[in-house]
């Protein structure tokens, strides 16, 4: 009777798998899986992924060899190989120059403001585009601020100059007529130089940078807003504890990336803007490679510069993307 309450103890067949004890995995299971048998499945991923690879290859890193003549003094007939060794020469001389001082500050400075004003506007606009409740007048602001980024910076130059030139300038002659007195030449003033730029940046990059946010705020959970009401939030209870929260971490990433191009002010547009009336304010470091460079020769010299350039870009991206995590927020990498 007793020998009846006893379990029966089921013993495995002889030919039965033996199973691994919960927690651990089994050999075959850990075991790797060869590298060319994940090359060979996916082949054709890893063979679209070649172009990317080859541009990158041939157009970015290749020519990360020709910084070597930053340390040199090249010269074009004997090559990067021939050409004499001087170390930290040209950098020794752009340090202690004259005109680093004076770039510097102009570059900073037009960084400054393009933080100020530039970098918040998309978020602004976008926000308030969000706001919009008819379809129809949504898309076509979104459509008619988005045109200027697709115009090259030679047309925005030729229209800052119909509108803001002394003799023609639609926009100094309403303003003339307004104010009254002398007419002023926004384009060749030095105290305009910088204003026209940020004004130049606002009109072609805003509604460009709008599409990142746009697309940040169009994976907000719906029923988030609709608890909100429930709960008596209102359009701006909304606005501050689900909107922004939403976006917070496309503006830390977006950041990160602007602060890398802070002491790239854009050649393009400097130089088009530039004359001989406000060279003191315009000239920057795109500017004064070229004039070092191209103009006189110094290849050297520009080379320098531009690495110069690149390093501080690099320490305040690794820095940037630091202080967002120190601050709790998710970085770039």
């Amino acid at each position: 009777m007793a020998t009846d309450l006893v379990p029966e103890v089921v013993q495995p067949a002889a030919d039965a798998p033996r199973q691994a004890p919960p927690g651990k995995k089994s050999r075959r299971a850990r075991r790797p899986v060869p590298l060319w048998r994940d090359l060979l499945r996916y082949r054709w991923l890893y063979l679209l992924l070649l172009p990317g690879l080859a541009y990158f290859l041939v157009f970015k890193y290749l020519p990360m060899y020709g910084l070597t003549i930053a340390f040199k003094d090249y010269v074009p007939f004997l090559g990067y190989s021939g050409s004499e060794w001087v170390g930290l020469k040209h950098f020794q001389e752009l340090f202690t120059g004259p005109d680093f001082g004076r770039l510097m500050f102009n570059t900073l400075l037009l960084a400054l403001l393009t933080i100020v004003f530039v970098f918040p506007a998309p978020i602004i606009v976008a926000l308030m585009l969000n706001e919009l409740r008819v379809n129809v007048l949504k898309r076509s602001v979104q459509s008619l601020i988005y045109i200027p980024h697709f115009l090259s910076w030679t047309i925005v130059a030729s229209l800052t100059y119909l509108l803001f030139s002394v003799d023609f300038g639609v926009i100094a002659n309403w303003i003339h007529g307004i104010v009254g007195g002398q007419k002023v030449d926004y384009v060749a003033q030095a105290d305009w130089f910088r204003p026209l730029i940020v004004l130049q940046l606002l009109w072609k990059q805003t509604g460009w940078g709008t599409i990142i946010y746009l697309a940040a705020l169009a994976g907000v959970d719906s029923q988030l807003y609709e608890a909100a009401r429930v709960d008596g939030a209102g359009r701006w209870r909304q606005f501050w504890h689900i909107t922004l929260p939403a976006i917070r971490p496309t503006i830390v990433v977006m950041a990160i990336l602007t602060s890398g191009h802070l002491m790239d002010s854009g050649f393009e547009q400097i130089w088009l803007m530039t004359t001989s009336l406000n060279r003191d304010v315009a000239d920057v470091f795109d500017t004064f490679v070229y004039y070092i460079g191209i103009t006189q020769g110094s290849f050297s010299y520009a080379t320098a510069v531009g690495l110069f350039k690149g390093v501080v870009g690099v320490v305040l991206i690794f820095g940037s993307n630091f202080l967002a995590k120190r601050l709790g927020q998710r970085g770039l990498f």
